[in-house]
């Protein structure tokens, strides 16, 4: 059941919802209406809902007064372009946790993100206290250390060895960086797109971070462990087996300031014409 209903006092029948409804699932007649041996075809994507100029739709529960108006304050083209175009790596963070109200708010907002076929089923793993971080992080370095000790690493992988040496030996923090949070997004593996899913979202979570001047790092060394060196990593901190790790991200107060952005090698592009071809 979807729960397709229409308010009928609010229905001006011009038939938008049935018009941009991906599947075409919509009937007119004259109110818009989904056959019940349809309703399996719907992707929940509530676009319906979403364009109806009346507020006339609900749908899978959802009603349309309940939802954020798209007429309100956006960023401007200027604002985002600066966004992307300051936005560091940072490796250097302040030992202060973020406020927990403020994570779940850019959580709550990164789960809008887009996924392929409307599955919206990217899983957010998080690590919001230096107790749990602490021990995660020992959790990594003898994983890296046993797989180095057995010389079990692929001959890619095998810097890590190197590097979790500086840990033990000098207390050097090269893959967490220490970061006070840690996020890992991962989806089903079933779904059609679960890595580019999980990159999507946290690129959403990265600029939206970065906009109330929150550091962030994509941690490439931490998702090779966690998908080649000892996967029961991952399911000890709560990712089903059946699901891939896109990848992880440490976020905190930074304790570096950039002044400038870097200065780009430039645009790599293929336009492409066929029509003079």
């Amino acid at each position: 059941m979807i729960d397709f209903i229409i308010d009928e006092n609010k229905c001006i029948t011009c038939g938008l919802c049935a018009q941009d409804c991906p599947v075409g699932i919509i009937n007119m007649n004259p109110k818009p209406g989904i056959r019940k041996s349809r309703e399996k075809l719907c992707l929940k994507c509530q676009h319906c809902l979403a364009i109806c100029p009346t507020a006339a739709i609900s749908i899978l529960g959802k009603k349309p007064e309940n939802s954020l108006p798209a007429d309100g304050e956006r960023p401007t083209y200027e604002g985002m372009t600066r966004l992307i175009k300051t936005r560091r790596s940072i490796r250097k963070y302040l030992h202060e946790d973020l406020d927990q109200n403020l994570i779940q708010e850019l959580l709550e907002t990164t789960a809008y993100a887009p996924t392929g076929h409307n599955y919206n089923s990217v899983h957010f793993t998080l690590i919001d206290n230096k107790e749990d971080l602490d021990l995660f992080r020992d959790k990594i370095y003898a994983a890296i250390k046993k797989a180095g000790e057995a010389k079990t690493l692929l001959p890619q992988f095998e810097f890590l060895y190197a590097i979790q040496k500086v840990w033990e030996n000098n207390q050097v923090d090269v893959i967490f960086r220490d970061a006070p949070h840690l996020l890992i997004a991962s989806a089903p593996k079933k779904n059609s797109s679960p890595l580019p899913d999980c990159l999507i979202a946290l690129s959403y979570f990265e600029l939206l971070a970065n906009s109330h001047d929150i550091g962030t790092l994509w941690n490439g060394m931490l998702t090779w462990v966690l998908n080649d060196i000892d996967p029961d990593i991952a399911e000890q901190i709560g990712i089903p087996k059946d699901y891939t790790v896109g990848y992880g991200m440490v976020f905190g107060k930074s304790a570096v300031k950039y002044p400038r952005a870097i200065q780009s090698e430039g645009l790599s592009l293929n336009r492409v014409n066929l029509t003079k071809k």
